[in-house]
């Protein structure tokens, strides 16, 4: 919930510089899970496509937008389909605005999908990514008193997630040169889960005043140096020339 919070908090700040308030834009959702970010978008009025490879998560954002307006159910068209084959199912230039959160990390060769996912966008678009630190991978075992974990992870680009798999992490500066390359220079970016990435995922959410704080805290390290540097996740968004 943390987690998604800020990102929706971030995207929206940066759509809301981007575009004139009111205006539905058509966004693209690419490895959308089950859909919270995309049916939030819906809810705002935006026209949303989201697309998804794994037929559980997909089924789960089906039930999802089952239980919504009819409204929003129609601002809202669900794909089954691969995140690196993008023009396969939709022309270039067909977004204003493309999300690819936490997906990065599965993809062994990063850099085609990007430049597909560039290529999506109309002029002036929105590329918003969400991926693992790459430079802050020994936080997560240090902070845990994992001392041979935190060593091994300071020479690694790999890391073992919450579900176990060996996933990939990225760095700022390879990002950053990765999207001037393919058109989409960085715009701006935000550190996600500074101070709470050691919480496990079933831990119980605090009172609502507490819950509050937290988020304030996370979303000032998250825009403050040095502390962004250090967050689990990296938040970049990319506008296309």
């Amino acid at each position: 919930m943390v987690r998604q919070e800020l990102v929706a908090r971030q995207l929206d700040e940066q759509i809301a510089a981007r575009y004139p308030v009111g205006q539905r834009l058509r966004i693209l959702d690419v490895g959308m899970g089950q859909g919270t970010q995309a049916l939030r978008l819906a809810r705002a009025g935006h026209t949303v496509t989201g697309l998804e490879s794994d037929a559980e998560m997909l089924k789960a954002a089906h039930e999802s937008l089952a239980g919504e307006p009819a409204g929003i159910r129609e601002r809202v068209r669900l794909i089954e389909g691969d995140g690196r084959e993008t023009g396969v199912h939709f022309l270039p230039g067909s977004f204003d605005v493309v999300l690819c959160h936490g997906v990065l990390m599965y993809v062994r060769e990063p850099d085609a999908m990007l430049a597909g996912l560039a290529r999506m966008l109309a002029p002036g678009g929105l590329l918003s990514l969400l991926v693992r630190n790459g430079d802050a991978l020994a936080m997560r075992p240090g902070l845990a008193g994992d001392w041979p974990g935190a060593l091994t992870a300071f020479d690694s680009d790999t890391y073992t997630n919450r579900l176990g798999l060996s996933v990939r992490a990225d760095r700022l500066e390879a990002l950053t040169a990765t999207l001037a390359g393919i058109a989409a220079p960085l715009h701006a970016w935000y550190g996600v889960r500074v101070f709470t990435d050691n919480v496990p995922n079933d831990a119980q959410l605090p009172a609502a005043t507490e819950l509050e704080r937290l988020l304030a805290a996370e979303d000032r390290a998250g825009r403050t140096e040095p502390y962004r540097r250090v967050a689990a996740l990296l938040h970049l968004c990319g506008v296309r020339g």
